[in-house]
């Protein structure tokens, strides 16, 4: 199962490797990754493997959420059903 993360907030540095190492934290692998900057603003999505999580998936949720608010950032995590059924035409 995957996982689509969505990060945004004023560019700092170090915010994918901060979102990044929350991941490996609890198992999740991420399988694709991109980054942009648009003046002062950060905006990334990603694709993390959830599989293998050595939590649960709402802890993922609630680390990164937690993360971005330590950060001025919106870290949203949502569980691809959720996405896939969101974007269905």
């Amino acid at each position: 199962m995957k996982a689509v993360v969505t990060v945004v907030g004023k560019d700092s540095m170090g915010i994918i490797a901060k979102v990044s190492t929350a991941c490996a934290d609890v198992g999740a692998n991420i399988e694709d990754i991109t980054q942009s900057v648009l003046k002062e603003y950060f905006a990334m999505v990603m694709v993390v493997e959830i599989d293998k999580l050595n939590v649960p998936f709402t802890e993922l949720v609630d680390r990164l959420e937690k993360l971005g608010a330590e950060n001025n950032l919106e870290i949203r995590t949502m569980h691809e059903d959720i996405f896939n059924s969101m974007h269905r035409v």
